[in-house]
C-alpha cells in the first residue's frame, strides 16, 4: 500500500492493528453499518492476497486444483471456489476472474503463500502454466450496500457488471480500474481492482462520492453475520466445504480434480455429518469452545464478534443435533441456531414414506 494511500486513510480517521498490514476501524463503526444496510460503505482489502495464473494451461490448470468449473469460463467471467487437500479438506476459498491472457486470483490474506507453494507442487514439466504472486502491485477495494451501483453509475460508469464474479474494465480519475460484481460477502456491491499507485486516487473518488469507510472490525461483524467462513477458523484441515456451506462453488460433474474422489463420495452417500451455522449467544465466551446439547457435545465455536444486538458466532454443530432455532449450550452460555445467508445447503430429500 502507498504511503500517500495510508496518508489519505489516516486522514479519514484509521487505525491499523500493531503491525499495520490491516485497518481495524475509521472510529465510525455504527455509521459505517448503516451505510452498508442503506447506502455505501467502502472497505480496503489491499491486505488480501492476489494470484495471477497466465499461459495456456492456466484454465486447465486451475479446474483440476479447484472444486468449480473454469475450462467453460470466458474473459469477464468469474467464479468462487475453494483449494482443497486430497483428501478434501479446505484450504481456502478464492474468488477467479478470467481475463483476456490470465486468471487473477484474491485470495485470504493469510494463505497466498501457501497457495503459491501449493500450486507449485502441481505444476509439472510440459504444464504451460506461470503464477505469480502480484498482491504487492495492486489495491483492491470492496463497495458494499444497496447504493453501490449508484455510486459508480455517477462516476460514469453506466453497464455494470452482472452475474457476481463478472467483471469489466472501466476509467475512474484517468486510471484503469476492473470493476468485479460482488462485494465479498452477500450485502450486495462491487470489488475494484487497479494498479497500486493508482491507489490514492481511488480511493478518495470513492469517498468524495459519498462512501462511509470501515475497517477490519466492521468486516468481521458482517462476515459472521453473513456466515463467510475463513481460514484458521471455519476453514481449517478439520472440515470439508461441504460442511463449511460452500456447495455453491462445488462442481459434481466436471470430473477429476484433488479431493474430487471424497467430495463424491460425500455427497452421494450423504456423508455430511454436521454443518455451519449462525449462533446468536448469551455471552461472550472463546473460540473453539465445545457446543453442548443435553450435556452432549454436538460441536465447536469456530468465530465471534461483539454486535449491537450481542455476541454472535459461528458454529460447526452436527446434523442430527439441530436446526434454525435450536437451543444450544456454548461453555457457561446459551445459544440459539440462525441462518447465515453466505452458507448453502441442499435442501432434505423427501421421503416419500413418510
Amino acid at each position: 500500500m502507498s504511503k500517500t494511500l495510508q496518508d489519505l486513510q489516516r486522514q479519514n480517521g484509521a487505525r491499523w492493528t500493531e503491525e499495520g498490514s490491516t485497518i481495524l476501524s475509521f472510529g465510525n463503526d455504527a455509521l459505517a453499518l448503516q451505510a452498508l444496510q442503506e447506502g455505501v460503505a467502502i472497505c480496503d482489502r489491499t491486505h488480501w492476497g492476489r494470484l495471477q495464473v497466465t499461459d495456456q494451461d492456466r484454465l486447465s490448470f486451475l479446474h483440476n486444483q479447484t472444486t468449480n468449473t473454469f475450462k467453460t469460463l470466458n474473459p469477464g467471467e468469474g467464479c468462487e471456489s475453494v483449494f482443497v487437500t486430497s483428501t478434501a479438506r479446505t484450504i481456502d476459498l478464492v474468488s477467479a476472474y478470467v481475463t483476456e491472457d490470465a486468471v487473477l486470483l484474491l485470495v485470504s490474506p493469510n494463505r497466498r503463500e501457501q497457495l503459491m507453494k501449493w500450486c507449485d507442487r502441481y505444476i509439472f514439466f510440459g504444464d504451460k502454466v506461470n503464477i505469480e504472486d502480484i498482491t504487492n502491485q495492486m489495491v483492491t477495494f470492496s463497495l458494499l450496500g444497496p447504493e453501490s451501483a449508484q455510486l459508480l453509475q455517477k462516476m460514469g460508469i453506466k453497464d455494470l457488471p452482472e452475474p457476481i464474479n463478472h467483471h469489466i474494465t472501466a476509467q475512474i480519475k484517468g486510471q484503469t480500474v476492473r470493476i468485479a460484481a460482488g462485494s465479498g460477502l452477500t450485502t450486495p456491491g462491487f470489488t475494484l481492482f487497479a494498479d497500486a499507485e493508482a491507489g490514492a486516487d481511488l480511493w478518495q473518488a470513492l469517498i468524495e462520492q459519498g462512501a462511509h469507510p470501515f475497517g477490519d472490525t466492521v468486516w468481521e461483524q458482517v462476515r459472521v453475520a453473513e456466515g463467510r467462513p475463513k481460514p484458521d477458523a471455519e476453514l481449517t484441515e478439520d472440515f470439508n466445504p461441504l460442511e463449511a456451506g460452500l456447495w455453491q462453488t462445488i462442481s459434481f460433474d466436471k470430473g477429476c480434480y484433488i479431493g474430487q474422489e471424497t467430495i463424491a463420495r460425500l455427497n452421494t452417500y450423504q456423508g455430511v455429518k454436521q454443518r455451519l451455522w449462525g449462533i446468536q449467544l448469551s455471552e461472550t465466551v472463546p473460540t473453539d469452545t465445545p457446543i453442548t446439547v443435553s450435556d452432549k457435545k454436538v460441536g465447536v465455536l469456530t468465530s465471534l464478534v461483539e454486535t449491537p444486538k450481542g455476541p454472535l458466532g459461528l458454529g460447526y454443530v452436527k446434523t442430527k443435533a439441530g436446526d434454525i432455532g435450536t437451543c444450544v449450550s456454548v461453555g457457561t452460555g446459551t445459544g440459539t441456531l440462525v441462518e447465515a445467508p453466505f452458507l448453502t445447503y441442499p435442501q432434505p430429500t423427501p421421503n416419500p414414506t413418510a
